[in-house]
């Protein structure tokens, strides 16, 4: 795909979260990775209304080579990156019922939210709790790139989740899959829910390995 579709793409993604209330006012931050660096959206800026021209273009090393200023939480795109050679895309939002989740004090930080629904097995995985640092705060990358090995979504405490995937649109998904299945975890909180088994895990792993 060329770079101009690229972010073609990026914008389009981006206009869609925005518009379904998924990334509020500034909020969020979407990238892609180029043969030599990667696209960024930039600080302080709406996903519904990015420029493609206004993008953050960014060189192997991370220097802004064009575009506005990219976003402050760039290192946490490049600590997923540099953990996993596979993704191609990051995306960071701050939705709702992810960042209520995340602001939980009784959930699992190994598996925040439990196999609910084959999808959510299918296009998330595990899912551990990076333990809060304030916006900005570089000592966060350490934080997602000790897990970023293992899983490639991760949810920050009192904050939100980062998902990375092999392209924008699995990243994107698979954001989209991890929020839905959020608001159905604080739906069902205190219902007796029946979780899918280890067996029935195992297979969905085998039959679609992420």
């Amino acid at each position: 795909m060329k770079e101009s579709q690229v972010r073609e793409q990026i914008c389009c993604f981006g206009k869609s979260l925005y518009e379904r209330g998924l990334t509020p006012g500034s909020s969020g931050n979407i990238s892609v990775r180029l043969d030599d660096g990667w696209l960024m959206t930039p600080t302080n800026s709406c996903l519904g209304l990015l420029d493609p021209a206004s993008l953050s273009r960014l060189d192997a090393n991370g220097k802004l080579l064009s575009g506005d200023a990219v976003t402050k939480e760039s290192f946490l795109h490049v600590a997923m990156y540099e953990q996993r050679p596979d993704a191609n895309a990051v995306v960071h939002l701050h939705s709702t019922y992810s960042v209520a989740v995340s602001c939980l004090a009784d959930v699992d930080a190994k598996n925040v939210i439990p196999p609910i629904t084959a999808y959510y097995v299918m296009r998330v995985g595990t899912l551990p709790l990076v333990p809060y640092f304030r916006p900005g705060d570089k000592a966060l990358a350490d934080a997602v790139r000790a897990l970023a090995g293992k899983h490639h979504a991760v949810l920050l405490a009192n904050h939100g989740p980062v998902v990375a995937g092999s392209s924008l649109s699995t990243a994107i998904y698979a954001t989209e899959e991890l929020e839905e299945t959020a608001k159905l975890y604080l739906l069902l909180k205190g219902c007796k829910t029946r979780l899918l088994t280890a067996g029935q895990i195992a297979e969905l792993q085998q039959q679609f390995p992420s």
